[in-house]
């Protein structure tokens, strides 16, 4: 008996070594291993030397710790853009930096080194900051690398390098020289545990609980002036403040000059007193004192009060009425207490008034000897808050007292308060050379991404003070300014900045501190205003963020292979305070430009609480576990699906969810590969006027979702590029497009035109997809391009987004696909309900009778092979549904007039392309098969 022959054997089934697995875990560094060895960054470089250049300029993580999913979230985010805009046809170079200078640094040393640092000079501790800074510069390098992020890992810029200290140093001097630079003493942000003034950048707001107090202070004037039912009466002022510590520094009152303020008379045990309130706070003031027998006894008009004095409850001095904008009728009296040395806008009003900048506390937070009987206490202390109250008790000063959680000021490293204190600093003033005017119409003229950036960081620059740029730390670049040994003046010159810039490239920011004056300073300088030529260096440091605010000038001027402004800084929404604005500062101080043409911002990465995760916190997650569990390429997924211009959570669902629809994308690719183990492009592609309609609507489809993405990323929209990919992969190819060529791709000869038409529309739509989806899936983009035929560029990452996608776009053919996918749609249910009724166990059991809406005949006539095959049945006809025949009917309620009905087919089953036909065995030499299939192996023979 002849054996039947073995019809698989004759199909052309998928073939490829490209692996079902991911395994991205031990894959990923493999091709890792592959893009150094090769130094695919210079070939990349090379490959696009000629190109016009598209510079992200890298804002410095601090090297102090392993990076968290918060940094890799914006290192992902930056390689998203610059692969991008690489393969859009820029030179996109990317240069990482890091900062190395700063608090941050010198915090982790200290702990440390401990008691021993102490006893260290500050060359020692200088030089024991600059290993820790060293040691994870590596390791974040590493990790950086391994999120599949490319750059010059090689050269990155590092602010402790000795060049960049030196231009630090010389831009310092050029704003100095400019008169911006300007040393004072003015209140601003101390941490009483770093024992340094901080920046606005340096302040995180958080709940904080303080005692809330109200306190009447006496009035020395007679203000029968000002009101005449006054004369004569005892007066009191009564304030109210959530620092009693800054009691002791009260030397006014502030009053609002439009408010409206009344006297009242208030019952007291030793008689009645007057107490002076804004009419607004009046009756919520005194519901909070416990007090209801009061009446008004006179209206008072605040500017008939300016320049009258009261006497401190505590201090045997006066307090000064005043007239303020600020005061505000949101809570307590109407009347603030005020002390010049402890608030910003107390010590603009003080200066105004002439009052004294009093602040009697040490670096720690300690009370002075000024404090009188509060001298030793600490203001940190809780205790110190009661000991103040008390004494006003004591005083018969208190009115009331209780607690108040509200938004205050906390040390970003510390997470301690911080208070306002009046030391002596160096500021860069924002009006002396009409700084904030030049800042603010450069910020007009950059591109936000999202729009309310703008808006966010001109509000920020509009109502910001004086930058205080001084900070009494160990670890940065020097303040590199000179003070008179016997009058106190200080000077800097032009030959001294240069001599400065010059040691500093030489010998780094330690020689400051290590060599004598006379190397910076010629010897016998006289001072310009005594005369005197012994000389002292300043001993404060610069402000980190002054730092690397200047890395435009460090960075940007300065390698060749860059460009000043850059076309982007990107950086998370916390940035708008930080780097994004002292760069701005410094760059429009010293240029008159802003150093980015523009900015985007991402939201930050959040726990199940809404907190921002931070290493600080300790609710971080630790990338470096993610990518072993799931791959960096999961992570990436994950930073291009999220609209990162708000919070992100990150949870074991979501990796889940990412990790299937990577999968999904994985399988598509595979699939494709696996049909083009026998295809050329080179000789089979067969060109667009021999290919057939459904292959051609295909590449339509693909031209369309190819300009979607790149849009997207033009317009830096991931999550966009991700579901168009993701959407595009599983519906528009798999379950429907691939799905339908699998008959034509497995059953017809080789070489046929039906074949080799689905196998050309395979090749451009994964060329393509490995094209698009390189700067989200870099190392899935890169394996499927080394599996890729035809000889190619070395790397995907060095090729260009599809180029001549649009000669596929066919809008008519596409919309008659869209009215046969339309009704396809429909057949689908049809079927649907047959095979969960048991009737047919799938389509290809089914012959499908369409009863066309009246006046459609000609269509579905027309179109009948197409609906057949779309469909995925073995038979279909046109005509009246036999409903008494029909195993299932369904009447479309989308396309009204159109029947659907399905019969089980009972034809046999060809064993070789699975479809139900009447025609097997009319082929003789192919008894066995159907018609069809028949002819296609005697064309495959032939």
């Amino acid at each position: 008996m002849q054996e039947k022959p073995n019809y698989k054997e004759t199909l052309n089934l998928p073939r490829t070594e490209f692996p079902m697995r991911a395994n991205l875990a031990q894959r990923e560094p493999e091709l890792l291993e592959r893009w150094y060895k090769r130094d695919l960054y210079a070939l990349i470089r090379k490959s696009s030397e000629d190109r016009e250049k598209w510079i992200l300029h890298d804002g410095p993580p601090y090297a102090n710790g392993n990076i968290h999913i918060g940094t890799a979230l914006n290192k992902i985010l930056k390689d998203l853009i610059v692969k991008s805009r690489q393969m859009a046809g820029y030179d996109a170079v990317y240069v990482p930096g890091w900062d190395c200078h700063g608090l941050p640094i010198e915090h982790r040393v200290q702990t440390e080194l401990g008691a021993k640092m102490a006893r260290m000079s500050q060359v020692e501790i200088r030089g024991y900051c600059r290993d820790y800074a060293t040691k994870y510069l590596d390791i974040q390098r590493d990790e950086f690398k391994r999120l599949g992020v490319i750059g010059d890992w090689d050269d990155p810029y590092r602010t402790m390098k000795y060049e960049y200290e030196a231009v630090t140093a010389r831009e310092l001097g050029r704003l100095y020289l400019q008169g911006a630079v300007f040393r004072s003493k003015k209140p601003v942000y101390w941490c009483n545990d770093c024992q340094t003034a901080l920046a606005e950048a340096e302040v995180e707001y958080g709940d904080h609980t303080s005692p809330s107090i109200f306190v009447k202070f006496k009035m020395i004037d007679d203000l029968g002036e000002a009101a005449p039912e006054l004369k004569g009466r005892e007066v009191y002022a009564v304030i109210w403040t959530t620092t009693p510590w800054t009691i002791p520094s009260n030397l006014g009152i502030a009053l609002h000059p439009e408010f409206k303020y009344v006297a009242v008379e208030v019952a007291q045990e030793g008689g009645p007193q007057v107490w002076i309130l804004a009419e607004g706070l009046l009756q919520v003031s005194m519901s909070d004192f416990g007090i209801s027998d009061y009446k008004i006894i006179a209206q008072v008009d605040p500017k008939a009060l300016e320049y009258k004095k009261a006497r401190h409850p505590l201090f045997d001095r006066e307090s000064l009425l005043i007239l303020a904008d600020y005061v505000t009728l949101e809570a307590g009296t109407g009347l603030v207490h005020t002390a010049p040395g402890h608030g910003r806008e107390d010590f603009e009003s003080g200066l105004k008034y002439g009052l004294e900048i009093l602040s009697p506390l040490n670096d720690d937070g300690t009370y002075t000897e000024e404090a009188g009987p509060f001298e030793g206490m600490n203001v940190s202390d809780p205790a110190t808050n009661q000991a103040v109250n008390d004494a006003l008790d004591q005083a018969g000063a208190l009115v009331h007292q209780a607690g108040i959680t509200h938004d205050y000021p906390h040390c970003w490293r510390c997470k301690k308060p911080v208070i306002f204190r009046a030391t002596p600093q160096w500021f860069v003033s924002m009006e002396n050379t009409g700084l904030r005017k030049k800042a603010l119409e450069a910020i007009r003229g950059c591109s936000w991404w999202p729009r309310w950036g703008e808006d966010r960081i001109y509000g920020l620059i509009e109502n910001r003070p004086d930058w205080c740029i001084s900070r009494q730390r160990a670890w940065g670049v020097p303040i590199t300014i000179f003070r008179c040994q016997e009058c106190g003046a200080y000077h800097l010159d032009q030959a001294a900045v240069d001599r400065t810039y010059q040691v500093f490239s030489e010998k780094g920011a330690d020689a400051w501190f290590s060599e004598p004056v006379e190397s910076f300073l010629d010897q016998g300088t006289a001072c310009p205003q005594c005369g005197g030529s012994s000389w002292d260096k300043e001993t404060d440091i610069l402000d980190v963020w002054f730092d690397s605010g200047t890395s435009w000038a460090a960075v940007l001027k300065l390698r060749p292979e860059l460009a000043y402004p850059s076309d982007m800084y990107l950086e998370g929404t916390d940035q708008h305070r930080g780097w994004f604005h002292s760069s701005l500062l410094c760059s429009v101080a010293a240029e008159g430009i802003a150093p980015y043409k523009g900015v985007l911002t991402h939201g930050y990465v959040v726990d199940g609480q809404g907190r921002k995760m931070s290493k600080s916190l300790g609710n971080f997650v630790a990338p470096q576990k993610m990518i072993k569990r799931y791959g960096a390429e999961i992570l990436r997924l994950w930073v291009a699906s999220e609209d990162y211009t708000v919070d992100i959570r990150i949870s074991e669902e979501t990796l889940k969810r990412m990790s299937e629809a990577y999968r999904r994308i994985r399988n598509t690719c595979r699939f494709l590969l696996g049909n083009l183990h026998d295809f050329d492009p080179l000789k089979n592609a067969l060109p667009k006027e021999g290919m057939l309609d459904l292959d051609l609507c295909a590449l339509h489809v693909l031209a369309e979702k190819a300009a979607r993405i790149v849009s997207a990323y033009d317009n830096y929209e991931f999550h966009t590029v991700f579901h168009t990919l993701n959407q595009y992969c599983t519906v528009d190819l798999s379950n429907l497009y691939l799905d339908i060529l699998k008959d034509r791709l497995y059953t017809f000869p080789a070489d046929s035109r039906g074949r080799r038409s689905a196998q050309t529309a395979c090749y451009r739509i994964l060329d393509s997809l490995a094209r698009l989806m390189a700067p989200v899936l870099s190392f899935l983009a890169e394996e499927v391009w080394d599996y890729l035929p035809q000889p190619r560029e070395e790397s995907v990452h060095m090729a260009l987004f599809p180029q001549d996608l649009e000669q596929y776009r066919n809008p008519d053919l596409a919309r008659l696909y869209a009215d046969i996918l339309a009704v396809r749609s429909e057949t689908t249910q049809a079927l649907e309900t047959a095979r969960s009724q048991k009737k047919i166990g799938n389509a290809l059991d089914a012959l499908v009778v369409w009863q066309p809406p009246q006046g459609k005949e000609e269509f579905y006539q027309d179109n009948l092979s197409s609906l057949v095959e779309l469909s995925l049945i073995s038979e279909g006809r046109i005509g009246e549904v036999d409903e008494d025949q029909a195993v299932a009917v369904h009447d479309s309620d989308k396309i009204q007039g159109l029947k659907i009905g399905v019969i089980v087919h009972s034809a046999e089953k060809c064993p070789r392309c699975w479809m139900r036909t009447e025609t097997i065995g009319q082929d003789p030499d192919h008894p066995e098969v159907c018609l069809r299939c028949a002819g296609h192996l005697k064309e495959a023979a032939a």
